[in-house]
């Protein structure tokens, strides 16, 4: 334990010097002993956490790797805090979902016991062409990666209310104003709604989306509104998170 405590404490001691330090200045900082610090020093580039060039300690691609790693839980603890905030004042599930290498990709659900969320009971990925998640996102899409996911996912009805081939479900797309959110009744699942926003940053779609049981289709367009107000609020830091 004290000897990763000692190498801890060199770490953060090289991070602290973007342009290097030698190991005495380091030994000296952290009051290590020189030949113990020589020692972790020698551990440390060894394992890939440091470098070293011309006497000097860098932070290396180990130590960089844990830094990004850190940054990625954080942007998405971040995500998930807001989520769970919004579900809570909407009084609904809500999704976080995304575009991603050519696939649908729900990133992230935050739900309770009392306002569950829908069950993936088809493969979310495979029917984009029914839910509101899938058709946000589809509608963020230039026409030839439309067709192109269409070919790959074929349409299916897969409630009496899906849309019932390609091309009707290509026109109601086009229909679509960019920035303007999704609905779908009981497309994907019987006795649900849903509605998703779209969010683009750059050339990654996105979306957040909301849920409710059929009964309580009438709160479907304020619940939406709210989730709006509420993502307004937060762009910059959903855009940042955009990458979790």
């Amino acid at each position: 334990m004290g000897s990763v405590q000692r190498a801890m404490r060199l770490l953060e001691a090289v991070a602290e010097h973007e342009y290097g330090a030698p190991a005495k200045q380091l030994a000296r900082e952290t009051g290590l002993a020189l030949p113990t610090a020589y020692h972790l020093l020698r551990t440390l580039v060894y394992e890939g956490y440091l470098s070293r060039d011309k006497g000097l300690f860098f932070l290396g691609e180990a130590a960089e790797r844990l830094g990004s790693s850190g940054a990625r839980q954080k942007r998405r603890s971040t995500v998930v805090d807001t989520l769970a905030d919004w579900r809570d004042t909407i009084g609904a599930p809500v999704y976080y979902a995304m575009y991603r290498d050519g696939e649908i990709e729900v990133v992230c659900v935050s739900d309770t016991p009392c306002n569950p969320a829908v069950e993936e009971w088809a493969d979310f990925r495979e029917t984009g062409h029914a839910h509101a998640i899938g058709q946000c996102l589809l509608a963020q899409l230039d026409e030839d990666a439309r067709r192109d996911h269409l070919d790959r996912h074929p349409v299916q009805s897969i409630t009496p209310y899906t849309v019932r081939d390609s091309h009707s479900l290509l026109r109601r797309l086009e229909r679509m104003r960019r920035m303007d959110p999704v609905t779908e009744r009981q497309e994907y699942a019987l006795g649900t709604v849903c509605a998703a926003i779209p969010i683009t940053v750059g050339t990654t779609a996105a979306t957040m989306a909301i849920s409710l049981p059929a009964h309580q289709a009438d709160r479907l367009p304020a619940a939406t509104q709210q989730l709006q107000h509420a993502m307004g609020r937060l762009l910059g830091s959903l855009a940042i998170s955009i990458s979790i």
